[in-house]
């Protein structure tokens, strides 16, 4: 069971639970307290500390759009990435699953038809309609895939990529929260959807939908901008630099 992909896939169910358990934490059980903005933060901050955790095992995707988006520029195997969305999902139910254990505990504290769901209409802060939110979501989703893309490429900054992603994810957040609440990623919408029920579940697929869209447009801009770049294996994978192997 010790192997690069057991990691990797392992990697990607645990980063994408944690991601859900404190991201949307933070809007579940402290957004009263931190508002728009330290929600955002915790969004971008967790994603910034899982990408140096886990970025060198499985790339820390966390995020099945992102994933598709790695797909298309033939970063990763059709296999990879399917072990990676199940993987994903599986995560975010967990996360979600834990999220709601402790929310619970809480006296007074809402879930149902909340719980850090994503929505639109009535369920929007600014009631912003179905097709705003579709488009926003694409967009949204489409910025944070061009990032990864650009700086996991050969020719980016080495030890800067956690960063610029992480700053990325928190701006998305910072537009994103007021609309729709911020999906950008489906597998953080479909954990919290499960335990929300009522509107939250009605309005899912919109929120899996439109960040996949987002993806593959990312996907296709990224070849436009960047020169081909594409191991078909997850980092864990990957044979060690040349002087490491002269080394061993």
């Amino acid at each position: 069971m010790d192997t690069p992909e057991t990691r990797s896939v392992v990697s990607e169910f645990l980063g994408t639970l944690l991601l859900v358990f404190f991201a949307v934490g933070a809007a579940v059980l402290a957004g009263e307290y931190i508002g728009t903005f330290g929600i955002a933060l915790s969004f971008g901050f967790t994603l910034l500390a899982l990408a140096y955790a886990l970025g060198p095992i499985s790339g820390c995707h966390v995020n099945p759009a992102v994933t598709l988006g790695m797909l298309i520029a033939h970063r990763i195997t059709l296999r990879t990435a399917v072990e990676y969305w199940i993987a994903q999902l599986l995560g975010g139910i967990v996360g979600a699953a834990i999220l709601f254990l402790v929310a619970k505990q809480v006296p007074g504290l809402k879930t149902d038809g909340a719980f850090g769901s994503n929505g639109f209409g009535d369920r929007s802060a600014v009631h912003i309609n179905l097709g705003g939110a579709f488009v926003a979501e694409i967009v949204l989703t489409f910025l944070l895939v061009f990032v990864v893309l650009a700086v996991t490429h050969k020719v980016a900054l080495v030890g800067f990529d956690g960063l610029a992603i992480g700053i990325a994810l928190a701006t998305i957040h910072l537009i994103g929260i007021p609309l729709t609440g911020t999906s950008v990623n489906p597998a953080r919408s479909f954990g919290p959807a499960l335990f929300a029920g009522g509107g939250a579940l009605s309005q899912l697929w919109l929120f899996i939908v439109a960040p996949l869209i987002g993806g593959v447009l990312a996907a296709l801009a990224h070849r436009l901008t960047h020169t081909p770049y594409s191991p078909l294996r997850p980092p864990a994978e990957q044979e060690p630099p040349a002087d490491e192997r002269a080394a061993s």
